[in-house]
């Protein structure tokens, strides 16, 4: 049996081995995606695939890449997985998301005898799906790109040239797309180099053993965070906008979550079936999203580990729109990206203390896309937007940060976005009055005005612009976030996901949503309200109408009888 300081060493040591692999690939990758947004996930499994040691990046792959590998095992067999080889995954029913967030994964080997893998799954441009950039209306598995259903594209250590040709001829941006391929691949090799040197300096046998005892203890903390939670079974709903195809119909996100002594179970047996647009999720991605949750609930000062979720149960029918199967179209992921807090909206029943009202609720992504004069080439940007957060039982929610399944990402900067591609960024601001009112006020979301300096193409990934960041124990709904086109013209529209023509000099703005304020907003301090106009979070007229706040208007100083008046009325 190996000790508990061994254990803790060789747990450290994979960390930093994991970290080492997100650096290599942020700093060999060629698109901003990578290097900027932090679009992947990576990390170092057991010989089973269980999760061992992750670094940060896009959280919602955290269990994403598990799933996928267990199923590679599966479907490759373990007598043909060699030495040297790195295999890539993007079937969506068994790589858990759509076919451009590929995973590669690694095998270790130590004196011929399998002790691990390394994965990392990153975001490809292009893999020939029927729109460039991003697909929002397939219908079918087979418009949304190219599959490879466990590839080799690195064999006994060698770079298999016909399938970087496969990859490069039905990509639109062939060498970025074959540059972070080839980054994700030496990132995957790197991490099996830094565990086999581990391997190599404690033995094979107090490895494996380091690793059962990691997943155990991490098994133990999870119990021990499940036992602090309140016991029930609650129940909540929300919506998608649409799905793609059937532009006026909502789409149902429903959970019933049950905590007991031994368990949390989410199940979303009562959502819609399957659509026929491609919001659609595959199951590994609603374990995945229902996973991060759990964990932050569970075990959220503590590295990830296997261990952490095995209190966790699942239930998604197959044919369900929490478990798609082929060949229903999962291209736009959005669905994973809102249903996480349909389960905190159904916990927030049975723990409104610790639970915090809805954020702004999407990613508000927007992706520019044409060919740049500049160059001569093509050329494809994307950001996503930060929200605002939910106020809370301990205070208001935070300004402007990234969506809870991005915790690890970032967005796109001013000054490369301006660099690397044709579009000017005009506004880049907070949204005054978009947090909701509450004795402790929502987060304010962002606004974010692009100019268009080039004939191009904009794809605007937003799904919930018809319903509203949800309020908390009498506080009130958010702004919600949505896209304009073309403001203060004629051609003006406000939109959620559109692929949308744009001229030189249009211009589109996108407004992420606020939080969802929580308590009753006239029992709000007065004076935090007076600091919110004063900071500009939120307007003169938003404080008299939302809080029953007087504020003279040219001094900005509070007006208490006028205030008493209000709130007493």
């Amino acid at each position: 049996m190996v000790d508990s300081i061994t254990v803790e060493v060789i747990h450290h040591r994979l960390i930093s081995a994991a970290k080492e692999m997100m650096r290599n690939l942020m700093r060999t990758s060629y698109s901003t995606i990578v290097y900027e947004i932090r679009d992947f996930g990576l990390g170092i499994y057991d010989t089973e695939g269980d999760l061992l040691a992750e670094a940060p990046g896009l959280s919602i792959f955290t269990r994403s890449n598990d799933y996928a590998l267990k199923n590679a095992i599966d479907f490759v067999g373990r007598e043909n997985i060699e030495p040297g080889d790195v295999i890539l995954l993007n079937y969506p029913y068994w790589s858990s998301a759509h076919t451009l967030d590929v995973a590669a994964f690694a095998p270790i080997f130590h004196d011929g005898t399998l002790v691990g893998f390394t994965a990392a799954r990153i975001h490809w441009l292009d893999l020939k799906q029927k729109d460039a950039g991003y697909v929002l209306d397939s219908t079918d598995m087979h418009q949304e790109g190219i599959f490879f259903p466990c590839t080799k594209i690195v064999k006994r250590g060698e770079l298999q040239q016909d399938i970087v040709n496969i990859i490069k001829f039905n990509s639109r941006f062939a060498d970025r797309t074959v540059g972070d391929m080839l980054a994700q691949v030496s990132a995957c090799v790197t991490g099996a180099r830094r565990v086999e040197e581990i391997v190599e300096r404690f033995g094979r046998d107090d490895f494996l053993a380091a690793g059962a005892e990691i997943a155990e203890h991490g098994e133990k903390l999870a119990r021990a965070g499940l036992a602090t939670l309140p016991k029930g079974t609650w129940s909540a709903v929300d919506y998608v906008d649409d799905d793609g195809v059937e532009l006026d119909r909502l789409v149902k996100m429903a959970c019933t979550v049950t905590i007991s002594d031994e368990e949390m179970v989410v199940d979303w047996s009562e959502s819609d079936d399957q659509v026929s647009g491609p919001i659609n999720l595959p199951y590994g991605m609603t374990m995945a999203l229902s996973s991060l949750i759990c964990k932050a609930l569970t075990t959220s000062d503590t590295p990830a580990t296997a261990g952490n979720f095995r209190p966790l149960r699942i239930i998604a029918p197959e044919g369900n729109l929490m478990h798609a199967t082929p060949p229903a179209p999962t291209f736009t992921l959005w669905t994973g990206l809102l249903a996480g807090e349909v389960i905190l909206k159904a916990l927030a029943q049975g723990m409104p203390d610790r639970i915090p009202a809805c954020s702004g609720g999407d990613v508000c992504t927007m992706m520019g896309l044409g060919m740049d004069s500049r160059t001569g080439r093509p050329w494809l940007e994307a950001t996503n937007e930060a929200v605002g957060f939910g106020g809370h039982a301990g205070g208001d929610g935070e300004n402007g940060i990234m969506h809870l399944t991005e915790s690890g990402c970032r967005n796109n900067p001013v000054e490369v976005l301006e660099v690397k591609s044709p579009m000017l960024i005009e506004e880049y601001s907070l949204r005054p009055d978009s947090g909701g009112p509450g004795q402790y006020r929502g987060g304010l979301g962002i606004t974010r005005r692009y100019k268009f300096l080039e004939p191009s193409s904009a794809i605007t990934l937003v799904k919930k612009t018809k319903t509203r960041p949800w309020g908390m124990e009498g506080g009130d709904d958010g702004e919600n976030c949505h896209m304009i086109l073309r403001p203060d013209t004629e051609r003006e529209a406000v939109v959620g996901g559109v692929y949308e023509a744009m001229a030189a000099d249009e211009v589109l703005v996108n407004n992420s949503g606020g939080g969802g304020g929580w308590g009753p907003a006239f029992e709000r301090d007065p004076e935090a309200v007076l600091r919110d106009v004063r900071e500009g979070y939120v307007t003169v007229a938003s404080a008299r109408r939302d809080y029953g706040v007087a504020i003279d208007e040219a001094t900005l100083e509070l007006d208490l009888a006028g205030t008493s008046e209000l709130r007493s009325s």
